[in-house]
């Protein structure tokens, strides 16, 4: 059996159209990075081979896009998810997650509060899965968390609050921008 870090890859999804944003949010600068760089600085000690996703081998349908592409192609047995706009994750919340998918398990999502959202892992074996909701046009990642039965694990105390925010909109990227000069102020690494 090959250790967890051969058998596992993270993907960060940056294919979507940013409609609410109005323009490409993997390109958008925090800092002196944009927000994929800020994601590939913070996996670079991970051990585990990080890949971005800019296009879709089925448009206009939202993550799963994304997510079937990345299944379609994965030489791991289990894909690490993120959303390109999550510059605030760390490592140790995704290592987390990771000790977190048990073998009887397909997939384990991150949840906050009662939805499902990035972070989240897929089994590589779970590309049936995903095509047969996208053949039914069902899209949401609700819907994929139950149909492949994942364990959803809430963020604890012991992680940073706000790791699994995503940018949207407008007012979500100047408060990420606050966050990111209040952690420059206090010498944080961003």
């Amino acid at each position: 059996m090959k250790p967890e870090n051969e058998r596992t890859i993270v993907c960060i999804l940056a294919g979507g159209l940013s409609q609410r944003m109005g323009r490409d949010k993997s390109r958008l600068r925090l800092g002196r990075h944009t927000l994929v760089s800020h994601l590939r600085a913070t996996l670079q000690d991970s051990g585990w081979p990080v890949r971005v996703l800019r296009r879709d081998v089925v448009d206009r349908c939202g993550p799963l896009g994304g997510i079937y592409t990345a299944l379609r192609t994965a030489r791991a047995e289990v894909v690490i998810f993120l959303a390109c706009d999550m510059p605030f994750v760390s490592v140790a919340w995704l290592q987390r997650l990771r000790r977190g998918l048990r073998e009887k398990d397909g997939a384990v999502f991150t949840l906050a509060g009662s939805r499902v959202g990035f972070p989240l892992l897929l089994r590589t074996d779970k590309l049936a899965v995903v095509k047969e909701q996208l053949a039914a046009g069902q899209f949401s990642l609700q819907n994929l968390s139950v149909h492949t039965k994942a364990r959803r694990m809430g963020q604890p105390k012991s992680i940073k609050q706000g790791e699994s925010f995503n940018i949207n909109t407008l007012d979500d990227w100047r408060r990420a921008v606050q966050w990111a000069e209040l952690a420059r102020s206090k010498h944080f690494h961003l």
